[in-house]
C-alpha cells in the first residue's frame, strides 16, 4: 500500500473513528492483499509510512470475498471485477485476508 493511500486511511479512521471504517482490497495475489491487510491492521511492516507502528484493527476484506461480494450490486460486480476474478486465485486471496482478520482486526 502506497504512502498515500495510507494518509488516506489513517485520516478516515481518525475521521469516523476505526470502528466505522471498513478498508476493501482489489489486490490480485494473496501476499499483495496480505500485505495492505496487514498495513491497516496492525500496521506498516516496512515502517516506511504514516501506518508505521500504528495498529489501527481496521476491519478488512477483498472484493472478491463473498462478504463483499453480497453487498455489491451483481451487474456491476459482473462489469467490474468478474474478468479479473477468473484469473486469481480467490481461495488463496481469501485465506490470507481471514487470516489477517483473525489475527489484527478488532472490530468483526
Amino acid at each position: 500500500m502506497d504512502l498515500e493511500n495510507q494518509k488516506r486511511v489513517k485520516d478516515f479512521a481518525e475521521q469516523y473513528g476505526p470502528e466505522n471504517v471498513v478498508v476493501v482490497l482489489g489486490a490480485a495475489e494473496g501476499e499483495a492483499a496480505g500485505l495492505a491487510a496487514e498495513t491497516v491492521t496492525a500496521g506498516d511492516p516496512t515502517f516506511a509510512g504514516p501506518l508505521a507502528g500504528v495498529q489501527l484493527g481496521l476491519t478488512v476484506y477483498h472484493i472478491c470475498e463473498d462478504e463483499i461480494k453480497a453487498e455489491v450490486d451483481a451487474g456491476v460486480y459482473d462489469e467490474q471485477i468478474s474478468m479479473m476474478e477468473m484469473v486469481m486465485d480467490v481461495d488463496d486471496i481469501a485465506n490470507e485476508m481471514s487470516s489477517i482478520r483473525d489475527e489484527f482486526c478488532k472490530y468483526l
